[in-house]
């Protein structure tokens, strides 16, 4: 493995000791709502510096890359079905690393990965590895070595990775610092039936390859959110993930379904951010882009979801947009009971090579919804639809202008990328990766 870097226990014991220390004084020098507005005005700094002045730019090399795995799988179209074959690598993502056997070695390479806006994303690259060896979660100001809140509130890089398959039920909400990657590969890692995972004004976070589910809304308690401080937070609403404030996020191979509120909230001025190849089920208001009507700082916003499923018992928000630009490619949307794609506040929507499979719901087939009834108001935002694939009567309405830029056929992969989204997607969600073998 990579450098042999670990988290040392003499450091796990030393460090909790300063925890008893820091839980005396810590908070003392320094309101909660002055930390606060101190994080937030530094993530804002990070916002604007990983902003994209030229999105579409940044839409149309995602676009190349893709083409160029789709020459590498020319003749391998595959079949929604459980794959028991040799390893197939169907996406650029996955190509970068799925198909070593010796993956579990070289588990850094994983942060080379990154596509789309959150391209720039690496994670705990350049810190050890921290073993997460307790499934508890039972203290939330001084967290014990080994478990999952202790890895993620250190103040340096982290590549976080679990010592067997686990599920951990989190009291309340786990605040995770910047520069961490959580890695559940190797494992059967499900966080369900407790509190939500939360990156408030951080940067630079890889989620990778766990299952999230039933998540519920907590109370609020005393936590710890870094070595140097805790406080009291409030009552969360029950997402799976919630992004606030953050930059340069990539949430890849997760699986969710069944959270209270949101499966992945992104908001407060995030920017710099990829979903991707994951698979999303049994839920409601599935992703938000965007929370606030009256937040004019979400205009910084650019999201890539891309190569996921949206798959069976979903209703709504896959995304629901507001104030950003989104990159919406190669997505496999095989159930909605209401829309798939949604916003407000002039959201720019690039839609390509997706593929809508309408509900047999005659009320629903439309995969758009404004949130206006004014015409006159959307008719100009930016909405397309380019090369998706539309099923059993989905439509989309397009609104605005065409993109401002004129591409090559490499650039611009026009003809047929809906047809592929089977293939793009098929290994969504949760891999079963096993030491030693192509995951």
């Amino acid at each position: 493995m990579e450098g042999l870097r670990y988290h040392k226990p003499s450091y796990f014991f030393f460090v909790s000791v300063l925890f008893l220390a820091y839980a005396a004084v810590s908070s003392a020098d320094i309101s909660d709502d002055e930390y606060w507005r101190k994080k937030a005005e530094e993530a804002e700094v990070l916002a604007h510096a990983a902003y994209d002045p030229d999105p579409e730019g940044s839409t149309f090399s995602f676009n190349r890359e893709v083409h160029r795995a789709l020459e590498r799988n020319s003749t391998r179209r595959g079949l929604r079905r459980r794959y028991t074959g040799p390893c197939l690598a169907t996406n650029p993502i996955d190509q970068c690393w799925r198909c070593r056997k010796n993956w579990d070695r070289h588990r850094k390479q994983l942060a080379l990965c990154a596509k789309g806006f959150g391209y720039r994303t690496t994670g705990g690259k350049n810190g050890a590895f921290y073993v997460v060896t307790d499934p508890s979660d039972d203290d939330l100001v001084t967290p014990r070595p080994g478990t999952l809140r202790y890895g993620v509130i250190q103040p340096e890089p982290l590549w976080i990775i679990f010592a067997r398959s686990m599920t951990i039920r989190l009291a309340e909400e786990l605040m995770i610092n910047s520069d961490k990657t959580i890695d559940g590969r190797g494992a059967l890692v499900t966080i369900q039936n407790g509190a939500q995972l939360t990156i408030q004004n951080q940067h630079n976070i890889i989620i990778h390859n766990i299952r999230i589910k039933n998540i519920r809304a907590a109370s609020g308690a005393v936590i710890r959110d870094s070595l140097e401080h805790y406080g009291v937070r409030g009552r969360t609403d029950g997402d799976g993930i919630s992004v606030l404030g953050s930059t340069n996020i990539w949430i890849d191979h997760v699986s969710m379904s069944n959270c209270e509120d949101g499966l992945i909230d992104v908001i407060n001025a995030s920017t710099a951010v990829t979903i991707s190849n994951s698979h999303f089920a049994y839920h409601n208001d599935v992703l938000l882009l965007g929370a606030d009507n009256e937040n004019e700082k979400d205009a910084i916003m650019q999201v890539t979801v891309a190569f996921n499923h949206f798959g069976e018992g979903l209703v709504q928000r896959m995304p629901r947009c507001r104030w950003g630009f989104f990159h919406v490619v190669n997505n496999d949307y095989t159930h909605w009971q209401m829309y798939a794609i949604g916003g407000s506040q002039n959201p720019t929507i690039i839609s390509q090579g997706n593929r809508f499979t309408a509900p047999n719901i005659n009320g629903a087939k439309e995969v758009t919804k404004r949130e206006s009834m004014n015409e006159a108001e959307w008719r100009n935002w930016v909405w397309r639809s380019e090369g998706d694939v539309l099923r059993n009567g989905a439509f989309f309405i397009e609104s605005g202008g065409l993109n401002k830029r004129s591409f090559s056929s490499r650039d611009y992969i026009k003809a047929r990328p809906g047809t592929w989204v089977r293939s793009l997607t098929r290994f969504a969600g949760w891999l079963n990766c096993r030491v030693g073998k192509p995951c």
